[in-house]
Protein backbone atom coordinates (compact mmCIF):
# COMPACT_ATOMS: atom_id res chain seq x y z
CA UNK A 1 0.00 0.00 0.00
CA UNK A 2 2.65 2.60 1.13
CA UNK A 3 4.64 1.30 -2.40
CA UNK A 4 2.25 2.35 -4.15
CA UNK A 5 1.40 5.55 -2.47
CA UNK A 6 4.65 7.09 -3.07
CA UNK A 7 4.67 5.84 -7.09
CA UNK A 8 1.99 7.57 -7.22
CA UNK A 9 3.42 10.36 -5.43
CA UNK A 10 6.83 9.79 -7.65
CA UNK A 11 4.54 9.87 -10.86
CA UNK A 12 2.88 13.13 -9.91
CA UNK A 13 6.29 15.30 -9.01
CA UNK A 14 7.66 14.04 -12.18
CA UNK A 15 5.00 15.09 -14.54
CA UNK A 16 4.02 18.36 -12.63
CA UNK A 17 7.80 18.78 -12.31
CA UNK A 18 8.23 18.62 -16.35
CA UNK A 19 5.26 20.92 -17.45
CA UNK A 20 6.35 23.51 -14.63
CA UNK A 21 10.13 23.41 -16.52
CA UNK A 22 8.29 23.88 -20.06
CA UNK A 23 6.08 26.70 -18.80
CA UNK A 24 8.96 28.74 -16.77
CA UNK A 25 11.17 27.92 -19.98
CA UNK A 26 9.14 29.37 -22.23
CA UNK A 27 7.84 32.29 -20.98
CA UNK A 28 11.20 33.23 -19.75
CA UNK A 29 12.43 32.91 -23.56
CA UNK A 30 9.23 34.91 -24.48
CA UNK A 31 9.84 37.65 -22.00
CA UNK A 32 13.10 37.99 -21.05
CA UNK A 33 15.50 36.53 -23.80
CA UNK A 34 13.13 38.20 -27.18
CA UNK A 35 15.96 40.68 -27.44
CA UNK A 36 19.12 38.52 -27.37
CA UNK A 37 20.30 37.07 -30.37
CA UNK A 38 22.09 34.00 -29.17
CA UNK A 39 18.70 32.40 -28.17
CA UNK A 40 17.65 31.55 -31.37
CA UNK A 41 20.80 29.18 -31.91
CA UNK A 42 19.98 26.23 -32.34
CA UNK A 43 21.92 24.54 -29.05
CA UNK A 44 20.08 26.65 -26.92
CA UNK A 45 17.66 23.96 -25.92
CA UNK A 46 19.58 21.66 -25.66
CA UNK A 47 21.63 23.95 -23.20
CA UNK A 48 18.68 24.85 -21.24
CA UNK A 49 17.83 21.19 -21.36
CA UNK A 50 21.32 20.04 -20.17
CA UNK A 51 21.22 23.11 -17.35
CA UNK A 52 18.41 21.69 -15.83
CA UNK A 53 18.65 18.37 -15.33
CA UNK A 54 21.59 19.34 -13.89
CA UNK A 55 20.37 21.40 -11.76
CA UNK A 56 17.71 19.19 -10.41
CA UNK A 57 19.76 16.77 -9.94
CA UNK A 58 21.59 17.24 -6.64
CA UNK A 59 17.52 16.61 -5.31
CA UNK A 60 17.84 12.62 -6.08
CA UNK A 61 20.73 12.37 -3.53
CA UNK A 62 19.03 13.97 -0.38
CA UNK A 63 17.30 10.98 1.41
CA UNK A 64 14.08 12.52 1.85
CA UNK A 65 13.11 13.69 -1.35
CA UNK A 66 15.32 11.00 -2.79
CA UNK A 67 12.33 8.58 -2.73
CA UNK A 68 10.33 10.62 -4.39
CA UNK A 69 12.77 12.84 -7.14
CA UNK A 70 14.20 10.06 -9.28
CA UNK A 71 16.76 10.68 -12.10
CA UNK A 72 14.18 10.19 -14.00
CA UNK A 73 12.45 13.23 -12.43
CA UNK A 74 15.99 15.36 -13.32
CA UNK A 75 15.34 13.83 -16.84
CA UNK A 76 11.40 14.72 -17.46
CA UNK A 77 12.59 18.41 -15.89
CA UNK A 78 15.31 18.98 -18.67
CA UNK A 79 13.60 17.82 -21.56
CA UNK A 80 10.60 19.91 -20.39
CA UNK A 81 12.96 22.90 -19.95
CA UNK A 82 14.02 21.92 -23.30
CA UNK A 83 11.05 21.96 -25.58
CA UNK A 84 9.86 25.04 -23.87
CA UNK A 85 12.83 26.88 -24.64
CA UNK A 86 12.12 25.66 -28.40
CA UNK A 87 8.35 26.87 -28.59
CA UNK A 88 9.52 30.20 -26.40
CA UNK A 89 11.57 30.44 -29.96
CA UNK A 90 9.24 29.62 -32.26
CA UNK A 91 7.22 31.88 -30.72
CA UNK A 92 9.40 34.64 -31.19
CA UNK A 93 10.08 33.81 -34.61
CA UNK A 94 6.69 33.47 -35.35
CA UNK A 95 6.12 37.10 -33.68
CA UNK A 96 3.70 35.88 -30.76
CA UNK A 97 5.14 38.45 -27.66
CA UNK A 98 2.66 39.53 -25.45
Amino acid sequence: MIDSVIAILALTVTVGSGILAFGFARGFVRRRLRFVDAIRSPVAPVLAAVGAAILVMPLTMLPLIGAVVTGVTAAVVGLGAGLGTRSGIKALQRGDVR
